[in-house]
């Protein structure tokens, strides 16, 4: 297998749960400039963009409300609009089996909420959904992560290999590490797909 199919420097992991986080959470550095093109073509259209992700947002709630429902599960959902995407959080008592043990039932959901606004817009979503805060959870575990292995990147001066992660994870290390200064890469494929962190 040649480096091409191990690696990918720029990581366009891009939210490979959505085929979310699809584009979405895995650009890094473009995922950036990403967001800042958006932000500034969202003030110049009057904030249109916005609107049409508050309008994602209510789709997703009704998806939700309805599966909620079927599903015989009390929670309540939260709509926002976090940069260049909507996001809808479930919280309730009793929702770990939407979640999974390892996010995996959630990342299901949120593929499927995404189709579902997918059908009513005819445009591609990249809706983040949170159930009882365990993206939020997890976000600040991984940070914590890529900061320890950052620090024993720069004591030691050799790359460091993380456990494999999935596409979210993956994009929240990336940009950890990237914050700290260092750099990072993805290589592997799923589901053993990880990150290496490398010294400067």
């Amino acid at each position: 297998m040649d480096d091409a199919d191990e690696t990918d420097v720029d990581e366009t992991d891009v939210d490979e749960t959505d085929a979310d986080e699809t584009d979405a959470d895995e650009t890094d550095a473009d995922e950036t400039d990403a967001d800042e093109t958006d932000a500034d073509e969202s003030a110049a259209a009057g904030g249109s963009r916005v609107d049409r992700l508050e309008q994602e947002g209510d789709i997703a709630a009704d998806y939700l409300e309805e599966l909620l429902d079927i599903a015989d599960l009390d929670g309540d959902l939260d709509m926002d609009v976090e940069g260049d995407r909507a996001a809808v959080s479930i919280v309730g008592a009793d929702l770990a089996q939407l979640v999974g043990a390892r996010g995996e039932v959630l990342d299901a959901l949120q593929e499927l909420t995404r189709l579902a606004v997918y059908r009513e817009t005819g445009e591609r979503s990249r809706l983040m959904l949170d159930i009882s805060g365990y993206r939020a959870e997890k976000r600040a575990e991984l940070v914590r992560l890529a900061e320890e292995t950052v620090a024993r990147v720069r004591e030691s001066g050799e790359s460091t290999a993380l456990d494999p992660m999935s596409p979210f994870e993956r994009k929240v290390v990336h940009d950890a590490v990237a914050a700290a200064g260092l750099t990072s890469e993805s290589e592997g494929v799923e589901p053993r797909r990880r990150v290496v962190v490398l010294p400067v």
